[in-house]
């Protein structure tokens, strides 16, 4: 998948669109002096096929019935990644998590059809610290499904990998494919 067309196109992508520098907090509470807006990138046509395909090639191997994270970056990930199972013909269900269960309807925090006792990988656009799919992968877990990876676009090499040792963690991307210098 690494230095694949896809991949280096995304990756073209994702520096004309969603990198940005300047002085930024992120959701971890951390400062940067760099920002990664996956929005720019989730909605754009080009970008979501090539995540879909991705996405795909970053999970094929895997007997799992569902892929999907916590909201909101989760919802057209799972989606491009269903679209291309579905062109690959095979099918599996998109799902999301709710940082919170709903106060009407279902009440439910997870949407999809998604049953306790199926595989799923779990998906995240950025990640600092890891706390976003580690919060994704308890709820699934909770739920009764087994999580057989987490994946994400763009790990920032600040700790998500050490949060999430015990479980298969493959990022798309780090930070450094994109030339950016971490700490240390």
């Amino acid at each position: 998948m690494r230095n694949t067309k896809p991949w280096l196109r995304l990756r073209e992508l994702y520096t004309q669109r969603a990198f940005a520098f300047g002085d930024f907090t992120l959701a971890s509470g951390q400062k940067s002096s760099y920002y990664i807006n996956s929005k720019k990138i989730l909605f754009h046509s080009e970008a979501v096929a090539l995540l879909g395909e991705l996405l795909y090639e970053a999970t094929c191997d895997l007997p799992i019935q569902g892929i999907g994270g916590l909201e909101v970056g989760a919802i057209p990930m799972s989606a491009a990644a269903g679209m291309y199972y579905h062109q690959k013909g095979r099918a599996i269900e998109g799902f999301f998590v709710r940082k919170q269960a709903k106060e009407h309807g279902s009440k439910e925090r997870i949407e999809g059809v998604i049953k306790p006792g199926e595989n799923v990988a779990i998906i995240d656009d950025v990640l600092t610290t890891g706390e976003s799919a580690l919060q994704a992968v308890k709820v699934m877990e909770e739920f009764g499904c087994k999580v057989l990876r987490v994946v994400c676009v763009v790990d920032r090499l600040q700790g998500a990998a050490e949060r999430l040792k015990g479980y298969d963690f493959q990022p798309l991307y780090t930070v450094a494919d994109f030339g950016v210098k971490t700490p240390g």
